[in-house]
């Protein structure tokens, strides 16, 4: 029975592959939830110090300090009722390009909690496009370029590009 046998050496490597990835997918999953939740201060460090953010409408924030200061000031009014908005990603897809680096994709769904039943609460539909670099054993966001759909399109000069994105 195979569940006798001791893993291969490749079977090792493909689990601490899953094990890096699920690392980055608990790093986007607590993204969205420090965002909803107002935590601004814990947001933040999850990003590199020289991380980018690329985010159509809302511009580009380059460095830790200035997305601090970027989530600050556009969700200044959402802080005020935590979970106002809620953000939700899914169909996330990482792949390592090297044992501190990895690219990923995950859609967005990002919804108001605070309308009525009768209004449409979707803000935006879009697509998170990433880089994730591991620094002293721990993963962090290193570049997002959200790609927006829908209400608005507005998406980053060569979005998709090839697929999956090399960098």
């Amino acid at each position: 029975m195979a569940e006798d046998m001791p893993f291969t050496g490749e079977e090792i490597k493909k689990l601490r592959e899953l094990l890096e990835i699920e690392a980055i997918r608990k790093v986007k999953m607590l993204y969205s939830q420090l965002m909803d939740s107002g935590e601004i201060d814990a947001l933040a460090e999850l990003f590199t110090e020289d991380a980018l953010c690329e985010f159509g409408p809302y511009g580009k924030w380059q460095s830790r300090e200035t997305i601090r200061q970027g989530y600050r000031q556009v969700f200044a009014e959402v802080m005020k009722m935590k979970f106002g908005s809620v953000h939700n990603t899914g169909n996330h897809w990482v792949e390592l390009t090297s044992p501190s680096s990895a690219v990923g994709r995950s859609y967005l769904i990002d919804v108001i909690t605070h309308t009525a039943p009768t209004d449409n609460p979707i803000v935006w539909l879009g697509l998170y496009d990433e880089d994730y670099e591991k620094i002293d054993g721990s993963w962090l966001i290193k570049r997002i370029s959200l790609q927006f759909f829908w209400p608005e399109r507005n998406l980053t000069d060569g979005f998709p590009g090839p697929f999956p994105p090399k960098r």
